[in-house]
C-alpha cells in the first residue's frame, strides 16, 4: 500500500461539516490500506481575522508575535480533525510545526525550511495511526514559532512528503485541477490530466492561484509526485510531473495565466551612460519591491525611458522613489500606469515550435488590444496590455492557441 501526504485547504475545513467530510475522505484512504499524513490550514478566512485583531492593537506588531498568534489558526483545524477520526475508529494524532520537529530560519512571517525531523511521524505511521500536521509553520533553532508565509501550507505538504518520500503528495482545494485558464474567464476553459513541474512554476508565478509558487519549486527539487484535487467532488484531478515521465507529446501550449495586480512606472529622459539601470533598480530593491517586466529604450538624442512594471499595492511608493532621484539622474518626468494587466501564454511545446509569439501577437491584434510590454522565456510568452482587455486577450489567446478543444485533456 501507498504512503499519501494530503494537504486541505481553508475551504476545505471551513466549518466543523467540512471537517466531518475530510475525516470520511480519510477513512476510505485507511480501510484501502494506506498511511496518510495529513496537514492542514486554519479555516477559511481564520488567519485574516487573527491578522485584523493584531492591527486592532498596533499596525505594525512585532514579527515574533505575529507568528505566536497567526500560527494558532491550525491548531484549531488539527485537533478538530482528530476529534472527528477518534469518532470514526481511527487513530490520529496532531502535532504543530515545532512538535513535529519542522526547523525553519528565523525570518518570522515568510521562514524557509530547514530540516525535517521523520522520527516522530515514522514512529506513527508504524503503529498504524494518521499524522495530523498544521501547515504554514514550524520553529527556529532557538524554538520560536514561525510562519512560512501566506500559502505555506502547501510548502508543508510538499516538504512533508520530500522527507517521508511519499508516494503522491495531494492537493485539497476547492478546484478539480488545474485549467487551461481560469474557468471564470473562459467558460470552456478544460482541466488538464497533466502539466510539468515548470509549467506550474511558471503558471503560479504569472498569476495562477491554485498552488503557491515555493511548494511547486519544493515539488519539482526533490521530484514529489503532486496532484491537485477537490475537497468537494471525486475525479482524478491533476497530476504535476516532471517532462520526462509524460510520455504523450505536448501541445505547444498548456495553459494562459494571467494577473491584474500590476502597474508600471516609467522614468524618461534618462541620460544613456553604464550604471543608469542600477541607479534606478537599485533604490527600488532597497525598499524591498520586486520588480517583474523591464523596457528600455534609447533616442536619437541618447536618452533612454526606462520602464518596468511592480505589483499594484507597490505602485506609489516605487512611483515617490522616482520621483526622489528624478533630478540627481537629470531625467525629464515619472509617468506611470497602475491600471494595466499581464497575460501570459506557457508550454513546454515552444521549445520546438517556431512561430508561438507571433500566433499570439496576431490573435491580440485581431481584437484591436494594444502591446505594451513583452516578457519572454523558453516556455512562456507574457504580455501587458490595458486591464480593460484582459478578459477579452484571455478568451481570444484560448481559442487560438485551440486550448478548448476537446483533445487537449488527453495531450496535456
Amino acid at each position: 500500500m501507498a504512503l499519501y501526504v494530503h494537504k486541505y485547504g481553508g475551504t476545505s475545513v471551513g466549518t466543523v461539516e467540512r471537517i466531518e467530510a475530510v475525516a470520511d475522505k480519510l477513512k476510505k484512504f485507511k480501510d484501502d490500506g494506506h498511511d496518510l499524513v495529513v496537514v492542514l490550514s486554519a479555516m477559511s478566512g481564520e488567519t485574516n481575522r487573527l491578522i485584523g485583531l493584531a492591527q486592532q492593537i498596533n499596525d505594525q506588531p512585532d514579527p515574533r508575535e505575529m507568528d505566536v498568534l497567526v500560527s494558532t489558526g491550525e491548531q484549531v483545524t488539527i485537533a478538530l480533525l482528530c476529534m472527528a477520526l477518534a469518532r470514526r475508529g481511527l487513530s490520529a494524532r496532531s502535532y504543530t510545526g515545532a512538535q513535529v520537529r519542522i526547523t525553519t530560519d528565523s525570518m518570522h512571517g515568510k521562514a524557509r525550511i530547514q530540516e525535517i525531523d521523520t522520527e516522530r511521524m515514522r514512529t506513527d505511521l508504524d503503529a498504524g495511526r494518521i499524522v495530523v500536521v498544521a501547515g504554514f509553520q514550524g520553529a527556529d533553532a532557538a524554538g520560536n514559532i514561525t510562519t512560512l508565509g501566506r500559502g505555506g501550507s502547501d510548502t508543508t505538504g510538499v516538504a512533508l512528503a520530500a522527507a517521508l518520500k511519499a508516494d503522491e503528495c495531494q492537493i485539497y482545494t476547492d478546484v478539480d485541477g488545474v485549467y487551461t485558464t481560469d474557468p471564470r474567464v473562459v467558460d470552456n476553459a478544460r482541466r488538464l490530466e497533466t502539466i510539468t513541474f515548470e509549467e506550474m512554476l511558471e503558471m503560479a508565478s504569472l498569476g495562477s492561484k491554485v498552488l503557491q509558487i515555493r511548494s511547486v519549486e519544493f515539488a519539482g527539487k526533490y521530484k514529489v509526485p503532486l496532484r491537485v484535487l477537490s475537497s468537494f467532488k471525486d475525479g482524478p484531478g491533476t497530476l504535476i510531473t516532471t517532462e520526462e515521465n509524460n510520455t504523450v507529446e505536448k501541445p505547444v501550449i498548456s495553459g494562459i495565466a494571467f494577473n491584474r495586480d500590476e502597474a508600471k512606472l516609467t522614468i524618461q529622459g534618462v541620460p544613456d551612460v553604464p550604471g543608469v539601470a542600477s541607479r534606478i533598480l537599485g533604490p527600488i530593491s532597497a525598499a524591498n519591491i520586486e520588480v517583474d517586466m523591464i523596457l528600455q529604450n534609447i533616442s536619437e538624442d541618447q536618452k533612454t525611458d526606462f520602464t518596468f512594471s511592480v505589483h499594484r499595492n507597490d505602485y506609489a511608493k516605487a512611483e515617490g522613489i522616482l520621483q526622489q532621484i528624478m533630478a540627481e539622474l537629470g531625467a525629464r518626468s515619472v509617468v506611470g500606469d497602475n491600471r494595466i494587466a499581464k497575460v501570459s501564454i506557457v508550454g513546454v511545446g515552444m521549445r520546438s515550435h517556431a512561430g508561438v509569439a507571433s500566433k499570439m501577437f496576431d490573435a491580440l491584434a485581431k481584437e484591436g488590444i494594444n502591446i505594451q510590454m513583452i516578457s519572454t522565456s523558453e516556455i512562456k510568452v507574457s504580455i501587458v496590455m490595458a486591464e480593460k482587455y484582459l478578459e477579452l486577450a484571455v478568451r481570444a489567446l484560448h481559442s487560438a492557441f485551440d486550448l478548448d478543444a476537446s483533445d487537449t485533456v488527453s495531450e496535456a
